[in-house]
């Protein structure tokens, strides 16, 4: 055992802070695509899925994911390597993912007797199966590598403002890019798919090659685990993770149902011009910042996540209602864009008290679990979104074989409300089930000066064990 003299402060380079949050970034970028509705858009209005099926389809998958998402987290938390338990599952899941999501967007010959539709609807179906399996693998690892990375909170810190940093661009790049290249109905596709064949190679490599950047700290393999069945139970008997679910269902609907809906709204609505919609995004997104990131210390989580989700639920009620008028939209749109920039960040934020909660419940770090069930319940939130938008414009009349701006005034209204709607009263249901969150106050406060010191113990034991000392 060295000297205290001899321990140094520990430190992860910058080159590793960097390499794994444009890992994360990259793998959010492709599933802000693949979730947020570009490629039910593709299959829908460019290839002629109908909605319905459409809709069937991410029902389905939804359903996986309630298999996929908490075995593989269980599996992830156990996994023995000399790389770690998590590099491994990034390093050679990286060429998968990259194939099956290039898979996605390639119009593939019907060789088969099954009608063109049919064929569409296995395409989406079995490619979106084989992706998952690699988004889930990877981003899960990816999500809890800060952990892994580093033991003290300081150095941890140091990675997580720059995945905050590159999420933003994750987010929004998307956003920007996709109406801008999206073909529609009767348009030619090809420059569309090679742009996708090209992010798809791009994003593989990067995320292998990030993995000779950074290094797991092993320790974390040696705790001792719970076993599967009692650590699900463990998970939902912590009160406050059942309201923060309700919180992170909400946002992961809403961002998922806003970016598909606005690829059909641009499409039916060109009397509100992208251009200005956009504008008034952006510029809510500064003043979501300084209200719900600059006064959060002040306010606290919870009641900082309470006046976000109301302000906006409001921003989709006003479009909801006044979606055919520009200043109303936009006055609508300001809001989002608080409402997105606020959700991203409070959500990890209540996430990390929800653990901390079931650390001083249990007596265990288990940020494997809970983000599979997290990514179990956001996923299904991402499918329903997109499912429950696609079957009310079908009510509603939508022909995918109109081209853009031919829709019926009955199927612009089904835009409207399937767009709206349901974010709006998920959000409001959000404000209202907050009251009941239990991790605030005095008392939460004693909890996480508690754990914080049983922290520090354990980094000064850990961080001695590998040469480092303790910095507060």
């Amino acid at each position: 055992m060295e000297n205290a003299s001899d321990l140094k402060e520990e430190f992860v380079p910058i080159k590793s802070r960097v390499m794994v949050s444009a890992a994360d970034a990259s793998v959010n970028f492709i599933q802000t695509i693949i979730a947020g509705g570009a490629l039910t858009y593709y299959f829908v209005n460019v290839r002629g899925l109908s909605p319905i099926f459409a809709g069937i389809v991410w029902l389905i998958f939804g359903i996986w994911n309630a298999i996929n998402d908490p075995i593989f987290g269980y599996i992830s938390d156990r996994t023995r390597s000399e790389l770690g338990r998590r590099i491994p599952y990034i390093r050679y899941g990286a060429p998968f993912i990259a194939a099956s999501y290039i898979a996605c967007w390639i119009e593939f010959p019907n060789f088969t007797t099954l009608s063109d539709e049919s064929m569409l609807f296995l395409q989406l179906l079995i490619f979106l199966f084989f992706y998952d399996i690699l988004y889930t693998a990877i981003a899960t690892a990816l999500y809890v590598m800060p952990f892994e990375m580093a033991v003290s909170n300081k150095a941890r810190g140091s990675i997580l403002v720059w995945k905050l940093f590159f999420s933003v661009f994750s987010i929004m790049l998307p956003l920007v890019l996709i109406p801008l290249l999206q073909p529609t109905t009767g348009e030619d596709t090809t420059f569309y798919q090679i742009f996708h064949v090209g992010i798809g190679i791009f994003v593989g490599f990067f995320i292998f090659i990030s993995t000779f950047f950074y290094e797991e700290k092993h320790y974390k393999q040696e705790e001792p685990h719970v076993p599967f069945v009692e650590s699900v139970k463990n998970t939902f008997k912590n009160k406050s993770f059942l309201i923060f679910e309700v919180v992170s269902f909400t946002i992961i609907y809403c961002s998922v149902g806003l970016m598909m809906g606005l690829l059909f709204y641009l499409d039916e609505f060109p009397e509100n011009p992208m251009l200005y919609l956009f504008a008034a995004l952006f510029a809510g997104i500064p003043v979501g910042i300084y209200i719900f990131i600059g006064k959060q210390q002040k306010m606290g989580v919870k009641k900082t996540m309470q006046i976000m989700v109301l302000v906006f639920s409001f921003s989709c009620f006003i479009i909801l209602i006044f979606g055919r008028l520009l200043i109303p939209t936009m006055i609508g749109f300001f809001g989002v864009g608080m409402g997105i920039v606020g959700g991203y960040f409070l959500i990890p934020l209540m996430n990390g008290d929800v653990i901390d909660k079931d650390e001083d419940m249990t007596g265990q770090r288990r940020e494997g679990m809970y983000a599979a069930i997290n990514s179990l319940i956001t996923k299904y939130a991402a499918s329903l979104a997109q499912a429950i938008f696609l079957f009310i414009i079908a009510y509603y009349g939508y022909n995918e074989n109109l081209k853009a701006g031919e829709q019926s005034d009955l199927a612009k209204t089904g835009i409207l409300l399937g767009w709206m709607l349901v974010p709006g009263i998920l959000l409001f249901l959000s404000f209202i089930t907050m009251r009941w969150y239990p991790l605030h106050g005095e008392e939460w406060v004693t909890t996480k000066l508690k754990l914080a010191e049983i922290h520090r113990k354990k980094e000064q034991e850990y961080l001695k064990k590998l040469g480092f000392k303790y910095v507060e």
